[in-house]
């Protein structure tokens, strides 16, 4: 059954319904009493049943009015809370915002701009889904993220990357190594450290091996780990030295580890804003958006390591 009616018919109905005269109705409602017998007329018609007993002197709901009744205030005062809804979305009172993001991101660059966020939007809800590059990513395509930090993404045709950071790897060590002192190590410096990787199936691994290919003289992996927290926990506890982004070591990070920049080669990888492309983000979102890539974009200018380049290597963590 196709009902042919829109909101005002509604109001109309629940007006009369509420006054139990249609010249109340019809002044409350700004109406003549004919324009609103119409709405109701019309209302009746398509839903094929009379909703008032109207006789010269009273106006009553029938049985099936005083049901109908109910569905539609339920339904007017749900459709009154979508729309306000929206208007809060759209000024910031309320919603979600879902961010995905490379861990090394959340420890250097989300609390502060969140602090700010957050304080600026109360209501606001901020989740975070720190995971590795190709879970970002997947995150960010899926729709289950409303955008990403990353070190992947750059070269699918899907995703909209805005390069915020370079970064270089570095050897990390215990303050108390005797290399910890160093300016910087080429990689042959360290062909004698035991030496902890992550594992094959990090994209920090096979930009690594990708790098030292060609190199005669490199370190020899003596220990696997998955994650680089978990590598620059044996670090911390004196089992080796690893290869790891600079940002894992920054100052600031807990730990007795100091990160010396490695050469020949050197190794660098690009932090960048990922959104899928033609895909509008809610208010929120946007702001949030927009707030990370200002702090981002203003802290990497800063210092030579930060400084955004187009063709660094991408791997992911």
């Amino acid at each position: 059954m196709r009902i042919n009616y829109d909101i005002l018919d509604l109001q109309a109905f629940v007006a009369v319904a509420e006054r139990a005269s249609f010249r109340q109705a019809a002044a409350d409602l700004f109406l003549s009493q004919s324009a609103l017998s119409r709405r109701i007329d019309k209302l009746e018609e398509g839903l094929g049943v009379k909703l008032f007993e109207r006789t010269t002197r009273r106006v009553q709901l029938t049985n099936v009015g005083e049901t109908f009744l109910v569905n539609v205030r339920t339904a007017l005062d749900g459709l009154e809370d979508a729309v306000l809804g929206i208007a809060d979305l759209a000024a910031h009172r309320t919603g979600t915002v879902t961010c995905a993001c490379v861990p090394s991101a959340v420890w250097h660059f989300l609390p502060a701009v969140l602090k700010r966020f957050s304080a600026r939007y109360p209501r606001i809800r901020v989740r975070v889904h720190d995971e590795s590059a190709q879970d970002v990513l997947n995150l960010v395509l899926r729709g289950e993220a409303d955008f990403g930090i990353n070190f992947a993404g750059a070269e699918n045709p899907e995703i909209e990357f805005v390069p915020v950071h370079v970064e270089s790897y570095v050897l990390a060590l215990r303050h108390d190594h005797p290399l910890a002192g160093r300016k910087e190590l080429a990689w042959k410096d360290t062909v004698d450290e035991r030496y902890i990787s992550v594992a094959k199936s990090s994209g920090n691994r096979t930009v690594i091996d990708a790098a030292l290919a060609g190199i005669e003289k490199h370190p020899v992996i003596f220990c696997e780990v998955n994650h680089v927290s978990g590598v620059l926990g044996l670090v911390e506890a004196g089992l080796g030295v690893a290869a790891v982004p600079g940002l894992s070591v920054l100052p600031g990070r807990p730990g007795g580890i100091v990160g010396v920049p490695l050469v020949n080669p050197e190794i660098k990888r690009t932090l960048g804003l990922i959104s899928k492309r033609e895909h509008s983000m809610a208010p929120a979102a946007r702001t949030l958006f927009d707030m990370l890539k200002e702090e981002l974009l203003h802290s990497s200018s800063g210092t030579p390591e930060g400084k955004v380049e187009q063709g660094g290597q991408v791997a992911g963590t």
